[in-house]
């Protein structure tokens, strides 16, 4: 036999003999490519050029020969990020990536039923109109004790969620206790649509609470609860405790308010400018509008409240917002992880920078615990009050 091939036979044969350390060696050089990707998109990314005054290099070389894991690339990614002092720009894992897609997209595929952990039990906390789970039968105050086959005992939330979810179609069995009492429910899952508007009719006032700005069908929700508040007296934005989305939809949202003008500014990590500009609107909406604010409204919720106060086109009641005035962009990595990355900062159509400084509202009104066990919304009776007293050119100085 040829030499040659002799050579190449040992060779074969030595790599097959060694097939686990050949796995071994090529699980560690993903996670090591998990690592660098990441470490690369931070660096060429992030809005400080100066990555929080540090030398990048420095992570690469003291990391990449370390990793040997995907939980490794995991733990020195955190690290890395931790350096930033940016607690807006983080790595997320499987699960909680699929977690943030799925609010995204608006949709999911399960029962309809919002669970929580209650003294250390698996409890259903809210169960969503038109759903599987409705229909069954569920309500809140339920105590899941299994999924299918699975004792979900000292399971965690995500854990019970997953196997709750599941294809279009499919049954999920699920067993829960109330008034003491094991029941057993056969559900068949669908479609679930997450909605992120409520309208709320009352005294002629269009009360529209708007609780993320993460759904893309955020402003179609809006317009149409607008559609159907075209006899109201006024409307009122309730942006409470809504800590932001994306981008795009406050500026769409701010524009049916505004006929034009510059919504928000954005600064990129070279110092650049950009104005988002609102599309040119003569059936903006002209309706008194007052926006409640607390320290709960961000990112997406300032933008928008921003806009409208600095064009005098509503006045804002309630608290201080909490001041994100950061713009994250949503990475894919290795398709099943995700990195937000904060790109640039934004500035309202005054130019005012609102990061750790938020925004003040025109009526500052709190809203106490008392009030909330005595089911009583001063906020909301303020934002009422300013509607039905309204001065038009209060709201809308071109008008």
């Amino acid at each position: 036999m040829n030499k040659k091939y002799i050579i190449i036979f040992i060779i074969l044969a030595a790599l097959l003999s060694s097939a686990w350390i050949l796995q071994d060696v090529l699980f560690r050089t993903q996670a090591q490519r998990l690592f660098l990707t990441s470490w690369d998109e931070i660096r060429g990314e992030y809005y400080d050029k100066t990555l929080n005054h540090q030398d990048w290099d420095k992570w690469r070389l003291k990391y990449i020969n370390e990793i040997k894991t995907k939980e490794d690339a995991y733990v020195a990614i955190d690290s890395i990020i931790e350096s930033l002092d940016d607690p807006y720009t983080r790595f997320l894992r499987p699960e909680e990536f699929e977690e943030q897609t799925i609010g995204i997209n608006a949709k999911l595929y399960g029962i309809g039923v919002n669970i929580s952990e209650i003294n250390g039990k698996t409890t259903i906390v809210g169960v969503l109109d038109d759903t599987p789970a409705k229909k069954a039968g569920l309500q809140a105050g339920d105590i899941i004790i299994n999924v299918d086959d699975h004792d979900i005992k000292g399971y965690k939330i995500n854990e019970v969620a997953k196997l709750v979810r599941g294809p279009v179609n499919t049954e999920v069995t699920m067993g829960i206790i109330r008034d003491k009492k094991t029941i057993i429910y056969k559900i068949k899952r669908n479609e679930i649509k997450i909605k992120t508007v409520k309208l709320d009719m009352k005294d002629n006032i269009a009360h529209i609470t708007i609780s993320s700005f993460l759904s893309q069908d955020t402003p179609v929700e809006v317009q149409e609860a607008l559609d159907k508040s075209t006899k109201a007296e006024g409307i009122i934005l309730d942006l409470r405790g809504n800590t932001g989305g994306l981008l795009p939809n406050a500026v769409i949202i701010a524009n049916m308010f505004l006929p034009e003008g510059n919504i928000v500014s954005i600064v990129d990590r070279n110092g650049k400018s950009t104005k988002i500009e609102a599309q040119e609107n003569y059936g903006y909406i002209k309706k008194p509008l007052v926006i409640l604010i607390n320290q709960g409204s961000a990112s997406a919720s300032e933008i928008l409240s921003g806009a409208l106060k600095d064009y005098n086109r509503a006045i804002l009641v309630g608290e201080k917002t909490f001041g994100k005035g950061l713009v994250q962009k949503i990475e894919t990595i290795q398709k099943e992880n995700g990195l937000n990355i904060t790109i640039a900062k934004y500035l309202t159509p005054s130019g005012a920078d609102i990061n750790k400084k938020g925004i003040d509202p025109d009526y500052k009104v709190e809203y106490t615990k008392a009030d909330f066990l005595s089911k009583k919304d001063p906020q909301l009776a303020k934002a009422k009050q300013l509607i039905k007293d309204y001065d038009k050119t209060l709201f809308d100085k071109k008008d």
